[in-house]
């Protein structure tokens, strides 16, 4: 069957990918770095705009924070600086001079060099520690929105650059338990968007001291499975007790006078998360987006074959595109397009396939008159149509969007479950994680749910011989008592292997 994508999912998998987001980024001159284009940086646009309203729901304010922070920053948390050293771009200089051979050089020598933000933990501590002087300073609710580098050196768009998009939130509270509560709420807010916007389902979990953010406490994360069965970490928060405000000394007087260090937390979110919905959603004719997150919900495509009707089929649609703008869906009036180029059908049709686009509808002179319009669904054949009139359009679009958002959601989440297994012996697990298929070795098992003693060298092994880590320890994890399949000590719980991005 011939299919826009090529090649497609089950020849492979990493060039499938590379073809679905053409249409959202492109690689710039820099390598590593991306171009986000229109299509793709509007998926974002929504992302922000539904996030920002939680962030400020649950209290939080935003900030901006420099770009470069000094050198001495990081060095103050022994294990941040270990954790990033190896990712760190670094500046030296501020300024260029011609050189004897007529090449740029670059002059100025720094006093202390500059790290171009991997992270912002240490610069905002820094701040906070001038904010915070008394508890009624607190709870200090912080987000920013930002660009982040980390010098990566194998990198796939969205899914790993050396540039990326993202929020990042920095709390500080008078209690432990105050900062923990945070932590876990918004690692909510994260599975919350992740399964009810994004159509993802996610597993909530904490990450093991190996897998833990460099500095953190307690690291939680929401896991997702992808469709070839890797995991995908979509977005984590960090319980980082008083590591952070030790190092940045913030200090606040508690209601008795008492001097006290504040409890601290930080959560992210990036713009991998395209790289997320490509890879949950999309099929071999390109890209699906789920609505409540769809740069379009519905376009209308002309259908004109004799430039006399061009006018009268052109105005229809402008008509109808502004009935539609007035429904709602989730709470928001429907984004609408009319494609007004002048192209072959067909090639239009199969372009707003590829870019995800919910629901498409052709409208020509015939249409018009008898009142019947036939609507594509993305998440359908593309030859597979209902005839709506004009009014049944209208009265049932949103349901007809609600009912894709949902079907997504329950084909991903039956998808991961599918391929989510308990394993109790090493053979089995080693067998599990071996590619099926020598021509696409991408495709392995999925998730695998085994016993683990909490021996960080079983972790360093699974990883060698398979490329496989822990993901996490699921927050609603069942007692069960067990023997780790590798060392055969006790266990009372299970945590989830995978291979991952």
């Amino acid at each position: 069957m011939k299919t826009a994508i090529s090649p497609r999912r089950d020849e492979n998998y990493p060039d499938w990918y590379q073809e679905v987001v053409k249409d959202l980024a492109e690689h710039s001159p820099v390598r590593g770095c991306m171009v986000i284009k229109p299509w793709g940086y509007s998926i974002w646009e929504n992302m922000q705009k539904i996030l920002d309203a939680r962030f400020k729901e649950t209290g939080h304010q935003n900030a901006y924070f420099p770009l470069f922070i000094p050198l001495s920053y990081l060095e103050k948390e022994a294990e941040h600086v270990e954790g990033f050293a190896k990712e760190c771009a670094v500046v030296t200089h501020h300024r260029l001079e011609v050189g004897k051979d007529g090449k740029l050089v670059p002059a100025g020598e720094l006093e202390e060099p500059l790290i171009v933000r991997p992270t912002s933990e240490t610069i905002i501590g820094e701040t906070f520690a001038k904010w915070i002087t008394s508890y009624r300073d607190l709870p200090l609710l912080i987000n920013q929105w930002a660009n982040i580098v980390r010098w990566e050196m194998r990198t796939r768009l969205f899914l790993r650059t050396t540039e990326f998009l993202w929020q990042e939130g920095h709390t500080a509270h008078a209690t432990a338990d105050e900062a923990l509560e945070e932590t876990m709420r918004m690692l909510g807010v994260y599975a919350d968007f992740a399964e009810k916007t994004l159509a993802i389902p996610v597993i909530r979990g904490e990450k093991t001291p190996t897998e833990r953010f460099p500095g953190a406490v307690s690291t939680y994360t929401i896991e997702g499975m992808m469709q070839d069965r890797k995991a995908l970490q979509c977005g984590t928060s960090h319980f980082l007790g008083q590591n952070f405000a030790k190092a940045s000394n913030i200090k606040f007087r508690d209601a008795a006078g008492e001097e006290c260090l504040a409890w601290t937390t930080s959560w992210g979110l990036t713009t991998r998360m395209i790289g997320a919905l490509v890879m949950t959603h999309s099929d071999d004719d390109g890209l699906v987006l789920p609505p409540k997150i769809a740069s379009a919900h519905v376009v209308l495509i002309p259908v004109i074959h004799k430039e006399e009707v061009r006018a009268e089929v052109i105005h229809y649609c402008h008509a109808l595109a502004g009935e539609l703008r007035h429904v709602l869906f989730d709470g928001k009036p429907l984004t609408v397009l009319v494609d007004e180029r002048d192209m072959r059908g067909g090639d239009k049709m199969w372009s707003w396939i590829k870019k995800g686009v919910p629901v498409r509808i052709e409208i020509g002179p015939r249409d018009i008159a008898g009142d019947k319009f036939p609507l594509a669904r993305r998440d359908k054949a593309p030859n597979e149509k209902a005839f709506l009139s004009r009014g049944q359009l209208v009265a049932t679009i949103s349901d007809i969007l609600e009912d894709i958002q949902s079907g997504l959601y329950t084909k991903a989440k039956t998808h991961r479950d599918q391929n989510m297994v308990k394993i109790d012996s090493k053979e089995e697990f080693y067998q599990f994680f071996t590619p099926k298929n020598e021509q696409n070795p991408e495709i392995h098992g999925g998730f695998a749910l085994a016993h683990w003693s909490g021996d960080p060298e079983i972790e360093k092994k699974t990883k060698e011989d398979l490329g496989v880590t822990i993901r996490c320890i699921p927050l609603d994890a069942e007692n069960e008592e067990g023997k780790c399949p590798f060392t055969g000590k006790k266990s009372h719980e299970r945590v989830i292997f995978a291979k991952a991005y």
